[in-house]
């Protein structure tokens, strides 16, 4: 792990293979035993380099962050999707490399978001996390986020809670 360099910027279609690498362990490690396996290896096989390429060149806001040569995690985020919900933007999906997370990258990513959302005038943000993602719930709560909503979502046979939590500019 060379470690000379720490870096975010937007992703560029070049990245999408190592985005497709993280999305494709950090998966695997955070819902292995919550999302049922089938489950989760569609979920996983759906974002694999060719989506991330097609995500990228339409315009997505997704950035990357880059520790040395490694692409180590990502960032996804634009307009709050959940229109009931009095937040301008949202953070749709942020994860790292395994090897990665602990060691204040996620907030490092989750900052130059925020940032780039208030940027672009989506005053407040919300991110949702299942409920029973001890990591995440754990991460939202430790940058001061509240919970304003809960939900559910299907996978497969099986319903899992899901909380969405809350900033204010």
């Amino acid at each position: 792990m060379s470690t000379g360099l720490i870096e975010i910027r937007r992703a560029k279609p070049a990245d999408a293979k190592a985005i497709a690498a993280v999305h494709d362990a950090a998966w695997r490690t955070a819902y292995r035993g919550l999302i049922p396996g089938v489950e989760l290896e569609r979920m996983v096989e759906r974002r694999g380099p060719r989506w991330w390429d097609a995500a990228i060149r339409r315009g997505s806001r997704l950035s990357v962050l880059l520790v040395g040569d490694d692409l180590a995690g990502y960032v996804n985020y634009g307009g709050n999707r959940a229109k009931s919900l009095p937040y301008g933007g949202e953070i749709y999906e942020i994860y790292l490399q395994p090897l990665y997370q602990g060691l204040g990258f996620g907030q490092r990513l989750f900052s130059a978001a925020r940032r780039d959302l208030s940027l672009a005038r989506l005053d407040g943000l919300v991110v949702w996390a299942l409920a029973e993602n001890e990591n995440a719930v754990g991460f939202y709560r430790a940058l001061g986020g509240q919970p304003v909503a809960s939900s559910t979502e299907q996978f497969g046979s099986k319903t899992l809670d899901k909380i969405a939590f809350a900033w204010q500019r």
